[in-house]
Order: C-alpha cells, then structure tokens, then sequence
C-alpha cells in the first residue's frame, strides 16, 4: 500500500436510485469533481450512479460532505482505499444507459429484485463454520487470473454482458445457497437479480464487494490480488503477509505472477498476465492463448513488424503509408 504518497485516497461507490435528469447530475459532478481537482470515472443513468474518484484525503471529505448531502444518496456505502495520485488521468462523468451493462431485453431493477444481502463478517462465518454453499464470481475471467476466492464458481465472461450465456453452466445451482461476488457489489446487485428471475431459489450477494471483505479480512479466504479499472490494476491488503498467496501465473513461462499485460493483437488487446521479462522476449510475438496466432498475420501490427526489418528508412516510410490507407 503507499506511503510516501498517502495523503491521497480512492473512493468507489455506487447507488441504484432513480436519477430524473442525468444530464443536470452530470454537470453537478463535473463541477463538484473539477473544483476539487478530484480525477476518476463517474457513470451516471436514470437508474443511479457508479463511480471511482480520486482525489487528496481533505479534498475527497469535501467531496462527500456535498454528495452525501443529497437525499439521493445519503444511504450510499463508500469504499475508501489508500491512492497513488496517478490513478486516473483525468476526470471523466458519464451518461450512459446502465451504470453497469448487463445489456438484456428484460431490465433488472436492482429495488425491486436483487440478492439478499450478506455482510463480510457473515460470509466469514459461512466459509469457517462449513456451510453449504456456492460462491459465484460475477467478474470477468481476466480479473480471476489474479484473484479469487477459493472453491469459488468462475463463470468464464469475457465481460458482464455475457451472462445470459453462462445461465445453463449455474442451472445445478438453482436449488443450492448461491452467494455473489464482484469488485465493489454493482454487478453482484443486477446478477443476482438475474439469477432469481430465472429461478435461482436462495441468493445472496456480498455487501460491498470483495473490496471490502479483502479489507476486513486480508489473506484469508480471497487467494491473490484483487483487479481494479484504473492505472493500478490491482490491489492487495498486507501482501507482504507470508499468508499473501500469488494465484496468477505468467502465460508464458507458468511462473507465479502478478503482472497484466495486453495481447499484441489489435483485434484481441485481450488483459492476460505475463512476467515483464517474457512479454519483452516475446515483442511484436506475444498474443495470449485466445486463438490470436492463426489470425494475426494480416493485422497491420504484425506487417509493420516485418517491414520494421527492412534496412531502408524510404521502403519502410512507404509500406507505412499504404498501410496507413489500408487500414484507416
């Protein structure tokens, strides 16, 4: 966790609440966000707000002095977390049509169907009592590469759309105790929903996200580190714990890792985890294990590798430029 830098700090949070006119909210957050000099990504929609801010300590108390002063939002749960200052490179507040997309026909409204809540302490309790019952991870199958909770169910999404498609792989479940898991609870609160409008009798989801269960309860009972979507990628409580356990392995060399890293390829930019030393050794050769390999070479990445080859600057300015054309 930082040190030198910790007069910064990171908050996520999110509510579903009906949000009459997102545009006048918008121009609030900008104005609020920029006068505090705070950089982060705010995503608004008439179903509510979903945010990651940060700012300086005195500066993200003031933030939430005014934003919790709404009656809107005064019931929000905040996740604070130590900041780096480099988190974001800009403020960005958004409309979009969902504060999460999870893109169905039929619309999950997270006040009227949603999971029941369970606390992290009560999750504790489950996992170290015996209970029976299936955690499922909601997150994308890149963000279980560093981290997961063990036994965990790990549904393979490549994003959060695309869980209608894993319905029929959970069905078994359908009569078991099911408890959700995401980063900071905002999926957890529409797929749980999801799962009990298609017959899934006993879910819960974890209030607050593994965020907050990590916090509590560093090293236990989540293996490994925890992805986040801003310039730190991942986070962890007391890695230097001897109890911290790395899960993720480089795809290359299979060594312990902690490390994400982009597939070369430009129709794929899959997230995957590689060591710096094997990424390097790979260059314009490393693809991750998606089938990359059998497309790549009529992407212009790869052909200006080749030409990157020729000894001479005006044969490779010129393939440059029809390459430019070809692919604009």
């Amino acid at each position: 966790m930082p040190t030198e830098e910790s007069q910064f700090e990171i908050i996520l949070f999110y509510k579903y609440v009906h949000i009459e006119s997102p545009k006048k909210l918008q121009k609030a957050q900008m104005e609020l966000q920029n006068r505090l000099g705070l950089k982060g990504r705010t995503l608004i929609a008439s179903e509510g707000i979903n945010a990651t801010i940060e700012g300086t300590k005195e500066n993200i108390d003031l933030y939430l002095q005014e934003f919790l002063s709404d009656p809107r939002f005064t019931t929000t749960h905040i996740k604070r977390s130590p900041g780096t200052g480099k988190a974001f490179a800009k403020c960005f507040v958004r409309i979009k049509p969902e504060i999460v997309s999870l893109g169905l026909a039929c619309d999950i409204d997270p006040n009227k169907q949603t999971g029941k809540r369970l606390s992290p302490e009560e999750l504790h309790d489950w996992i170290h009592e015996g209970k029976k019952f299936y955690i499922v991870d909601m997150r994308n199958a890149y963000e279980h590469l560093a981290g997961h909770f063990k036994g965990s169910v790990l549904p393979a999404m490549d994003n959060f759309r695309e869980l209608h498609k894993f319905l029929d792989s959970l069905a078994h479940l359908k009569n078991q105790t099911v408890v959700t898991v995401c980063t900071g609870g905002v999926r957890c609160e529409k797929a749980s929903g999801y799962l009990l409008a298609n017959g899934f009798a006993d879910v819960y989801q974890l209030d607050g996200g593994i965020v907050s269960y990590m916090e509590q309860f560093p090293n236990e009972d989540f293996l490994g580190k925890l992805y986040v979507f801003d310039e730190r990628m991942l986070i962890g409580f007391f890695t230097d714990d001897p109890k911290h356990q790395v899960v993720g392995q480089c795809i290359v060399c299979s060594k312990p890792c902690e490390r994400f890293t982009n597939c070369i390829d430009i129709d794929c930019h899959r997230q995957t985890i590689a060591c710096l030393e094997c990424e390097r050794g790979k260059g314009l050769d490393f693809l991750c294990r998606s089938g990359c390999k059998e497309k790549t070479r009529k992407n212009s990445i790869y052909k200006l590798r080749d030409y990157l080859k020729d000894a001479h600057l005006d044969t490779f300015l010129t393939k440059l430029k029809s390459l430019f054309y070809q692919y604009k």
